[in-house]
C-alpha cells in the first residue's frame, strides 16, 4: 500500500463523505470481510487523481481501483451503475456495461449527475455508500488483488481494502472483462 498512512475507516468520519461513512456504520456483521478490515489514509487532495496519486504515495497502478459512474439509457430511462476497475484498465462502457444495463446506450455519467446522486466528490466516488438501487459492477481483476485502493468519497482521502470485500459489498456483481487493459 505504498507509503499511505492507514487505520481504521469507522474511527476516521472526517476523512469520508457522510454516504460512506453511514455504510460503514450499517456494515452487516456477518459480512465476509470485517469492517475494521476496511482502512481509510488521508492524502493531499491536490494528488487524488490516480497517476497522481499513485506516483506521489508509491502505489502500483495494479493495486489502484477506480469507480466511474455509467448512465444507461432505453426508452427514455435512464439506469446508474458503478464499475470498479484497476487503473491498470479502461471499463468496456459500450460493450459488456451497456449489455448488463440493458441499456441502448451508455456513457459516463456527466460530473454533476454523479456528485448529486452520490453525496460524493469527483474524483473520489467509492463503491462503499452509493445508491441502494445501483449495481456495483466489478471487474474481476479487482477481487484478485489482495489489496486494492479505492476512493472515500472525498478527494482528501484513500480506502484501502481487500480486493475480495469489492465483490462482497451490497449489489456488487463481479464480472469477467468487465474492463479491457489500458491502452
Amino acid at each position: 500500500m505504498g507509503t499511505l498512512k492507514t487505520e481504521p475507516a469507522r474511527g476516521r468520519p472526517d476523512l469520508l463523505a457522510p454516504p460512506v461513512v453511514a455504510a460503514l456504520e450499517a456494515w452487516p456483521a456477518e459480512a465476509p470481510i470485517d469492517v475494521d478490515d476496511v482502512l481509510v489514509a488521508p492524502i493531499d487532495a491536490t494528488l487524488a487523481d490516480t497517476a497522481a496519486f499513485c506516483a506521489a504515495y508509491e502505489v502500483g497502478l495494479e493495486e489502484s481501483a477506480n469507480c466511474v459512474i455509467v448512465a444507461g439509457k432505453r426508452g427514455g430511462e435512464t439506469r446508474y451503475a458503478a464499475c470498479v476497475i484497476l487503473a491498470t484498465t479502461r471499463a468496456d462502457v459500450n460493450g459488456a456495461v451497456r449489455r448488463l444495463l440493458d441499456a441502448r446506450k451508455a456513457s459516463f455519467a456527466p460530473m454533476d449527475d454523479a456528485v448529486r446522486s452520490t453525496g460524493m466528490e469527483y474524483g473520489g466516488i467509492t463503491p462503499i455508500g452509493l445508491p441502494a438501487d445501483w449495481p456495483i459492477l466489478v471487474d474481476s481483476r479487482v477481487v484478485a488483488v489482495p489489496h486494492v485502493i479505492i476512493g472515500s468519497g472525498v478527494r482528501h482521502s484513500k480506502i484501502a481494502l481487500p480486493g475480495p470485500a469489492v465483490g462482497v459489498l451490497p449489489n456488487a456483481q463481479v464480472i469477467a472483462d468487465l474492463a479491457k487493459p489500458a491502452a
